[in-house]
């Protein structure tokens, strides 16, 4: 059994935020494998699909995103879940729009819902997919910048770094990280 968790704030307001980008990767995910992210399961809103033979649970938590952790640990608790076949996405805005990097493990950085996950599963033993939000040109207020909408001609780069995020997920829950870091560590997708 896998998880894979999209980090994002619930409700409209927040839909297309660049803090929500992890919401948008697993939604794109769900809508690839043909599965609706609509089950209310463990404070989160999930799927259950198939992959290579082993049972695959899609879940945005409902909890907000500094509590992600309170939604993240029930999940690993009620599947008894070994925490490094957890996959936590998320928004990073230390790295330019259109990458991503996957990590095996590591610390939460700045971000304060990895924080909170890193707390509520008791390690940093869990792998990550981190995708770059980065403005052009320096932004004054982080939190303005992070919970405003992608703009019209950022839109393009966003669609090429989902599609590179959901290929690098079907590798990672194939037991391929390894592939997937080659593959996607350090390259950008919005070229």
């Amino acid at each position: 059994m896998w998880a894979v968790v999209g980090l994002g704030n619930p409700g409209r307001r927040y839909a297309n935020t660049r803090h929500n980008v992890g919401f948008m990767v697993v939604e794109a995910l769900a809508g690839a494998w043909g599965v609706p992210v609509k089950k209310s399961r463990f404070r989160s809103k999930t799927a259950t699909a198939r992959r290579d033979g082993e049972g695959v649970v899609l879940a945005l938590p409902q909890t907000y995103m500094n509590e992600s952790g309170e939604a993240v640990g029930e999940i690993v608790r009620g599947l008894r879940l070994d925490p490094e076949r957890l996959v936590v996405v998320f928004d990073d805005i230390d790295l330019p729009l259109g990458e991503i990097r996957i990590r095996k493990d590591g610390g939460p950085g700045t971000h304060k819902g990895m924080a909170s996950i890193v707390q509520a599963v008791g390690t940093e033993r869990f792998p990550r997919l981190r995708i770059g939000i980065r403005p052009e040109a320096e932004s004054g207020d982080i939190v303005r910048f992070v919970l405003s909408p992608f703009r019209r001609d950022e839109r393009e780069a966003l669609a090429r770094s989902l599609g590179g995020a959901c290929e690098a997920l079907d590798l990672i829950v194939a037991g391929r990280i390894e592939t997937a870091m080659n593959r996607y560590n350090g390259a950008s997708t919005a070229r």
